[in-house]
């Protein structure tokens, strides 16, 4: 069977930059290694959700693995928790969660207290959070969980009743579209209160047990010791804990490796994806969270993908790189980093790969506009390249030359993987 190396580059996709004369920042980069495989395939662009819809990471991985995510996705905060190693059961409520800073008025100064929150200083805080917080609004107790930087999950458990995950957010960045997680075009950047979305009692009890959390952990976060030396030394204090994507269970999702008859490996660090990843039945091999080295993580990419390449013939390999700076409006950032992952990592996967034999897809899971420094519904660049797939007279792998090739635009993001096996499947016959 031919091996497939399935890359996806979190918010690569992006808009024309003026300072880069009407270029994006992926076309604004030099990317030789990519331009290499795109001239060797076929490229286009693709709706990883669809048109309309400004994707969560989470909905928009779910959907290209093959996963309707209005079937699967029962919320992030599932998923988010499950991947961090926590245990959610039915009716227990899971909530994806960000350490941010609280200014007067209840405006959200930074949603990611200026994203240089240090593990260190996450841990101390959510120890503090979870030895002197206590629910009391209904019987229940929680376990709130920092994972990478800022970011954390909460999975509360009710006594007497499975609770709702039928409630909006604390955090006014984000909403919820027929139940998935997805971008909040403008709107006050206020900290909001946790309501029921219908009028159940569970999603009542619910909406008040997080309303009550984010209270009592923002009076233990206030005048915390990590939070006083932050603002000593000039950074944003770490002092509100913003809640959103809730949700009562994990999907039940059907294994990729049974239903194609393969055997995927996961490569990926952050939870959300190694929790899709485990729920889609992959192999994940676990990568340690991102380093302000990307060259150093994009090594270890490699270094993983050998060591499963020995086991497995598909791979799904998440790179998290261009995502943070297209949140921060950081072009100049963005577009070095897209040049770090084509020279270290592309440059090193066509020395290690039999293109011959292979293929190759690279995508992004959403779009990460650096002017509108969130996500996007625009669709995003895709190329898929390797054995005898009929290359295309493409100048450069961006979503200018993307818009132009042969395979379109795909209005759904579920249909790639599809797409993607058929693909190996006939080459696999052929060489027979």
């Amino acid at each position: 069977m031919m091996n497939l190396y399935y890359v996806c580059i979190d918010g690569m996709g992006d808009r024309p930059i003026d300072e880069f004369g009407g270029r994006t920042p992926l076309e604004a980069a030099s990317t030789p290694n990519l331009d290499q495989l795109a001239r060797r395939g076929r490229t286009g662009l693709m709706y990883t959700v669809r048109k309309g819809v400004a994707p969560e990471s989470d909905v928009a991985v779910i959907s290209i693995l093959g996963y309707d995510p209005f079937k699967y996705h029962t919320g992030r905060g599932p998923i988010e928790s499950y991947g961090s190693g926590l245990m959610v059961n039915e009716g227990d409520l899971a909530l994806r969660c960000n350490f941010a800073t609280l200014g007067e008025g209840d405006a959200i100064l930074d949603r990611r207290a200026g994203r240089d929150l240090t593990n260190d200083e996450a841990s101390d805080l959510s120890k503090s959070v979870n030895d002197l917080v206590e629910l009391e609004s209904h019987p229940a107790s929680f376990e709130f969980k920092n994972t990478v930087a800022h970011r954390c999950v909460l999975v509360i458990r009710a006594e007497d009743v499975h609770l709702s995950g039928n409630i909006s957010n604390t955090d006014s960045a984000y909403a919820r579209v027929s139940g998935l997680g997805v971008a909040k075009a403008g709107g006050e950047n206020k900290l909001v209160k946790c309501e029921p979305l219908d009028k159940k009692k569970e999603s009542m009890i619910s909406a008040e047990l997080v309303n009550e959390f984010v209270t009592k952990s923002t009076s233990v976060l206030k005048d915390h010791a990590v939070n006083k030396l932050r603002v000593r030394n000039g950074k944003k204090p770490a002092n509100v804990i913003l809640t959103r994507d809730a949700g009562n269970h994990v999907p039940k999702m059907f294994s990729i490796n049974q239903k194609y008859d393969v055997k995927f490996a996961c490569l990926a660090d952050m939870p959300v994806e190694i929790g899709i990843g485990r729920l889609a039945g992959m192999d994940v091999f676990e990568l340690p969270p991102p380093s302000k080295n990307i060259q150093v993580d994009l090594e270890l990419r490699i270094a993983k993908l050998e060591e499963a390449m020995k086991t497995h013939n598909c791979f799904y390999i998440h790179i998290k790189g261009p995502d943070e700076p297209g949140h921060d409006g950081n072009v100049q950032l963005k577009k070095e980093i897209i040049e770090k992952i084509d020279t270290t990592f592309f440059k090193k996967l066509l020395g290690i790969v039999d293109i011959s034999n292979s293929i190759v897809c690279v995508t992004a899971d959403h779009s990460t506009p650096c002017t509108l420094k969130g996500h996007s519904d625009d669709p995003v660049p895709l190329l898929v390249a390797g054995d005898k797939v009929q290359g295309e007279e493409i100048k450069k792998f961006g979503e200018t030359e993307c818009a132009k090739g042969s395979l379109g635009t795909l209005s759904r993001g579920t249909q790639l993987i599809p797409m993607l096996m058929k693909l190996i499947r006939a080459k696999s016959s052929k060489a027979k």
